[in-house]
């Protein structure tokens, strides 16, 4: 016999027209701003699926969000705000590690911090692939290490080098 290999699961999608396939994706998953999942009004409560469901997300290449399980398999996700939000922060030295909601740590991008519209700093997570937010507790750990320089005009002084805040 002769055939795809038991564990190839993109096979089935290649049959699908492109309308069909789009519709699969759009299920109904929506991320709010408190980094909450919802399908179809639904919380989804269980702690393993919305941490999976954290892990899996990323963006299309036409800059949809998505949750993705492989190159193939994905859906859409409708997200609020920012993708991820920083959980915890602190200073390796002059450095600056966030940790997200999804598990992850990395550097701070330094140079691309924002300040939102409610103070808090936004910046990119995932090196650069999604929208992060840092507040709270985060927050208050990430903004030691700010300095006014002139009247609105802040920085963030890190891996020897300052670095302004744009708003």
């Amino acid at each position: 016999m002769s055939g795809p290999p038991a564990d190839d699961t993109s096979a089935p999608l290649a049959s699908l027209s492109p309308d069909a396939l789009e519709r699969m994706r759009t299920i109904g998953l929506r991320l709010d701003r408190a980094g909450r999942f919802w399908h179809d009004g639904h919380e989804v409560t269980h702690p393993r699926l919305h941490a999976a469901l954290l892990r899996w997300l990323d963006v299309a290449a036409d800059g949809r969000a998505i949750v993705r399980l492989d190159p193939v398999r994905y859906a859409y996700v409708e997200v609020e705000a920012e993708h991820l939000r920083a959980v915890t922060a602190r200073w390796d030295g002059d450095r600056c590690l966030v940790t997200w909601d999804d598990g992850t740590e990395e550097e701070l991008a330094y140079g691309q911090l924002v300040v939102g519209p409610d103070h808090a700093l936004l910046v990119p997570a995932r090196g650069g692939r999604l929208r992060g937010r840092i507040a709270g507790a985060a927050y208050q750990t990430v903004t030691t290490r700010i300095e006014e320089r002139a009247a609105d005009h802040f920085v963030l002084v890190a891996v020897g080098a300052e670095h302004p805040l744009r708003a």
